[in-house]
């Protein structure tokens, strides 16, 4: 018995001496899952991978990150996403608000049409008191959000005639979102909305049984090339959406107080350099990515306010649908914090 007693006292205070990471070290997984809809190559995935990188090595390999892309976590259904992220068959995401907003109503806010005018606007939201608002509202729900990224705004293109008007749209095959706010939206401006995976749309494009699509400049249509299949494109901002870059909330309070601040810092640092990618060539005055869609043959057209305004004119019943649906407190603090950022 004494012989016991001695060895017990003897582990825990071998145990005590140890630092509290080592201690954490031994609960925690050997693989923590990160779900990213998109594939490793384009800003948004590499923008994933860029955090668990510096997790990984920040930590000392302590927390090992696997990002899994192309919806892979969710066979392919995007808007399942934030189901698998709460139930913790995901521990990690870097998501889009428009996936996340057929379940979580208020992420609605990023998908009114003409809603923020640029992204100074789009950065009074996120980094002020209504990005609080929404960070509370998913830790509520199961997930802590870490950092804002970015896709971009989403512009148009199509094969037709250039879209300067709300009248240009009227009539056009227009490949959008599956989320009900994007087709009410292009059906309210005229247009006729097709949903359909990308894959789908790029041959519907070749075979001209589709007229046109949206989607952000640097994340999509340049990579994608995008002037092989329109040679019309308009920066119109009708639509912005952001990145979510978030953990699971039992597996964040799973880690040390240390591993816990390390991955805030490599979030918001991994987020803010993806953002920059996204936005680089699109602000004045380094517009080089309209250029490179110019150069490749494309007839590009920048919408002013006071044309912006006419297309928003048309989208009126959009928002007395949606509004009361995504929360009216929270679109009118967004408001005010946008007319705040003029």
């Amino acid at each position: 018995m004494i012989k016991r007693s001695l060895l017990f006292t003897f582990l825990s205070l071998l145990l005590l001496s140890l630092p509290f990471s080592a201690l954490a070290e031994t609960t925690y997984k050997k693989e923590y899952k990160m779900s990213v809809v998109v594939g490793p190559k384009l800003p948004w995935g590499a923008g994933a991978t860029k955090f668990t990188d510096l997790v990984r090595e920040r930590t000392e390999g302590r927390i090992n990150i696997k990002v899994y892309t192309s919806s892979s976590l969710m066979a392919g259904k995007q808007t399942n996403e934030f189901l698998i992220h709460r139930q913790g068959v995901a521990d990690f995401c870097f998501a889009s608000t428009i996936n996340w907003s057929t379940t979580i109503k208020p992420l609605n806010l990023f998908n009114l049409p003409f809603f923020f005018p640029d992204y100074k606007a789009l950065d009074a939201v996120t980094q002020g008191e209504v990005g609080k608002e929404i960070a509370t509202m998913l830790e509520n729900k199961g997930v802590t959000l870490l950092a804002w990224g970015e896709n971009g705004f989403r512009e148009i293109t199509n094969s037709k005639h250039a879209i300067t008007k709300p009248e240009d749209l009227v009539g056009l095959k227009i490949r959008v979102v599956g989320t009900p706010l994007f087709i009410d939206t292009m059906k309210a401006l005229g247009g006729n909305p097709v949903n359909m995976n990308w894959g789908d749309a790029q041959v519907a494009f070749q075979q001209g049984v589709v007229d046109g699509q949206e989607n952000p400049v640097v994340a999509i249509e340049i990579p994608v090339k995008i002037w092989q299949f329109h040679k019309y494109a308009t920066i119109w901002r009708y639509v912005i959406d952001p990145l979510m870059l978030t953990v699971n909330n039992k597996v964040m309070a799973s880690f040390s107080p240390e591993d816990r601040e390390i991955i805030k810092k490599a979030a918001v640092e991994a987020a803010a350099e993806q953002l920059a990618v996204v936005r680089k060539g699109l602000i004045a005055p380094d517009l080089s990515a309209l250029k490179i869609l110019e150069e490749n043959g494309m007839e590009v057209t920048v919408l002013d306010e006071k044309t912006r305004a006419q297309f928003k004119a048309k989208t009126t019943g959009v928002y007395e649908k949606w509004v009361p649906q995504i929360g009216e407190t929270l679109v009118k603090n967004a408001e005010a914090a946008v007319a705040a950022s003029r």
